[in-house]
Formats: structure tokens, sequence, C-alpha cells
């Protein structure tokens, strides 16, 4: 195996930042460190090499990022660290800009460079010139799924199955940050697929940016149901759930898939960002409020034990209190289980900025709380449904003695809720089989907001 410097493993550390498809790069970047003979570690103060897997998607990820960047340049000082990579969506927004204003930072690498990780880290350690690679997000080469991947949990893994967004929604850099929409080959898909289910993944969540529009872009063109399809016969016990949604491409046909493919959750995550018709038209949203409420009523038609998930964003320029009026009816009209709730991020490169009347960040933060709050008593409502029911729960933590946290099919992870289990009389302990990233069978006992807790059934 080749070594990462002059002949001897040295450590590298990274810090992966931002959502889902960002953990996947990084895991991939990870595995591609290992092979080229890099020992990951979990103490930046001890690593010769650090990586930042940065998000840049709004302001405060963007600030959380540089605050971690600006950490990690410490350990060049206090700790062993020779060099400093910061990787992904920050250097791929801000690029020449971003370069002149981290003189910290020793080598960029953007969205579309992922796959040079190893090399540059092997530049770096041998103490060659600086690296800047910022290639076209669209060039970035497919997920190879022979790749090597250092993924995060044993348990549940996220699959990305797309890359890049071709919508023109006004308030998203994505376009800009992954390029246009690329589709990964099925067999690719499924070839991932088995390596993480034969790794003990008992839980497949599909990310893309754009998720459901997978195969638009083939000749003839694919449907995601055809995802699930061919991921129903990897296990008998296996969770595949379809995150970010976009409500233009949920059809029939796809809402029967996810009711009836085995192993497919019918956990529906339809970002829909607002429900006035006016402010959908300012974000660049192809549909009415009345479409989607056709579309959730559908969904709940067809499969009865469907899970609605929603994100929204509030203090979107122009917004008014009549538009977040109608906002909160149709919250409570449509009674989502799980809601998220984001204000509005401006930048100058978004096309929303340049849009008359924007929200006072006050004003946007009362906004945000008026919806929650109407969410959370909806939400506790609806988790009255699973008193004295039995759940399957897959066990996470175990944090305290006789204290268990996991996820039941309708909770996915890190965005809803999570399961308390109270092992009082030591059941999961002492069987071999109820450890974590064990799918246990879980008796509810008590309802909160958000949460449930439970004992063991």
């Amino acid at each position: 195996m080749e070594k990462s410097g002059a002949g001897k493993s040295l450590n590298i550390y990274l810090s992966n930042l931002g959502c889902a498809r960002n953990q996947v790069d990084g895991e991939l970047m990870l595995g591609l460190l290992e092979e080229a003979g890099w020992t990951v570690i979990d103490d930046p103060s001890r690593a010769e090499v650090i990586v930042v897997n940065t998000c840049g998607f709004i302001e405060s990820a963007t600030q959380q990022s540089i605050d971690t960047i600006l950490e990690m340049a410490s350990f060049k000082e206090q700790g062993a660290c020779k060099g400093l990579i910061v990787a992904g969506c920050v250097p791929e927004r801000y690029r020449e800009q971003l370069v002149g204003e981290l003189p910290e930072v020793d080598v960029f690498l953007g969205t579309g460079a992922y796959d040079r990780i190893a090399d540059a880290a092997r530049r770096l350690a041998s103490s060659d010139s600086e690296v800047c690679l910022l290639p076209s997000p669209d060039s970035r080469p497919p997920d190879d799924p022979d790749a090597p991947r250092k993924t995060t949990l044993s348990y549940s893994a996220y699959l990305k199955v797309a890359e890049g967004c071709s919508r023109k929604c006004t308030y998203c850099a994505i376009p800009k940050l992954r390029g246009r929409h690329r589709s990964r080959p099925l067999k690719d898909i499924v070839k991932e697929a088995e390596k993480l289910v034969a790794g003990g993944a008992r839980e497949l969540n599909l990310v893309a940016q754009d998720t459901t529009s997978w195969g638009s872009d083939f000749d003839p063109p694919g449907h995601p149901a055809e995802i699930l399809a061919a991921l129903s016969g990897l296990s008998d016990s296996i969770w595949v759930r379809i995150l970010y949604g976009h409500p233009d491409r949920i059809d029939e046909r796809l809402i029967r898939a996810m009711g009836e493919t085995p192993g497919a959750l019918p956990y529906f995550d339809v970002p829909i960002q607002h429900a006035s018709a006016k402010v959908l038209k300012a974000m660049g949203r192809n549909h009415e409020p009345d479409d989607l409420l056709r579309l959730f009523d559908r969904i709940r038609e067809l499969v009865p034990e469907a899970v609605l998930r929603t994100t929204l964003i509030v203090g979107f320029p122009g917004e008014t209190r009549h538009d977040v009026d109608l906002l909160l009816r149709f919250v409570e009209k449509v009674r989502f289980d799980h809601l998220g709730v984001f204000t509005y991020s401006d930048a100058d490169d978004l096309a929303s900025h340049r849009l008359a009347d924007h929200v006072p960040a006050r004003t946007a933060k009362r906004r945000y709380d008026r919806i929650m709050g109407a969410q959370s008593l909806i939400s506790e409502k609806n988790n009255e449904k699973y008193l004295d029911r039995e759940l399957d729960v897959l066990l996470e933590e175990n944090p305290e003695k006789n204290v268990y946290v996991g996820r039941a099919w309708f909770q996915a992870p890190e965005v809803d809720g999570v399961v308390y289990v109270r092992d009082s009389r030591e059941r999961f302990s002492k069987r071999s089989d109820c450890g974590i990233g064990s799918l246990v069978r879980v008796k509810i006992t008590d309802a909160m907001e958000y949460d449930l807790i439970g004992e063991p059934a």
C-alpha cells in the first residue's frame, strides 16, 4: 500500500460539517485517505494534516465552517499539524475570494475535486507547493461503488443516488455549489447498497439534492420507484427511506411504490418551503398551494400509514403577515408528522437577493417561533397515536445504565425525534442481540412533543 508521506503512515483528522450529502463526501474522502496509507484519528491535536469538509448553503453554516477552519488552524501552532485542507461547498461558493482571506489554509478543494484528496494530502505532507483545485462541480466524476468509504455508522448509512440540481429556486445556491443534476446509474447504487448491507447496515437513507428527480436525465428517463424495487431484495429487515423529495416529482407510481415495496418506508420527506402562492412564485417554485394539498391528500389516501415531513422558509423577501397566516393555516390543515423551519438566509449571489422588501431578522424570528409553536402542539398530538403500541426501534445509544435511545421507522436520523427506552428489567442488557445497531421491539408508554418513551416489549 502506498504510504502517505515519506515511507511512514501519518495521522489525519477530518471535520465533517453540513448535510447528509456532505457526510457521504466526507466518508468517501476518509476511505481514499486510508487506502493511500493515512491513519485516520479522532484527535486533531495529533494530526499532521487536518481536513475541514465545509458547508456553505446558508450564512450560519458558512460561519460555522469559517469558525471551524480557524479552530483547526490553531493546531499548526499548538499541535502536530503541518497542513490544513479545506474542502467542499465553502471554497466552491467563494472560490478565489476565500483563498485570499484565509492564508491559514494550505489546500482548497472544491466539490468537483473530492476524489483528489489523497494526492493533495500527500503533496502537503511532502511540503510541495500550495494546492487550489476548483474545477467546475459538473466535472465531478460519478461516485464509484467500488471506492473505499469509511462510514460513520455501520448500521445506518446515507446512499447518494444523484449529484447536483437543475432547478432554479431563487433562494438556493445548490446549482452553483454542486452543478447540474446527474443521476447515478442504478447498477452502481445497488452495488454500493449491497456493500453497505454486507457491512451491517439496517437502514439506507437515499439522498441527493433532488432525490425524486433521479433518472430524469436518462434516455429513456428512469423513475425512483426503480431504485426501491432494486433494493427490496437486499435484506428481509432493511429500512429504505427516501429523503429530500420534490413535490413536482412525487407521482402516483412513486407513492404506491413507497407504500407497497418490501423494505421501503412510507416516509414522505417533501420540503414545500411555503404555502403562499405569491411567495412560492417569488421562490421559483412551479406549483400552487392547492397542488400541495392535493398531493398530501393523495398520499394519505393511497398510503394511510404514511408519515409526512416538510421544511419551510419564513422571512423570504416580500413575505407579509398575511402570507404567514396562510402558511400557518396550511400547516394546521395538513398536520405534518415532522416539520422544520428555516429563516431566510440572504447572500448577494442569490437571485432572491435582488427582490424588494427584505424582512428584518427579528420579524423573521418571530414568524419562525409562531410556526414552530403551532407545530409542537400538532406533533405532540400526532405522537399520542403511538401510545400502547409496539414498535420496532433501531437502538443508537446507551447513554446510561438501563437507558437506550433509538429511532422508529418514522423517525429519520438527526432531523426527527427519538424513542427513549427504559430497560429497568435489563431485558436488553442481558441479550447479545440487543446492542447498539439492533432492531428491538418496544412498547410506547409516553408521548412528548417530538420524542417517545417506551420499554422493552
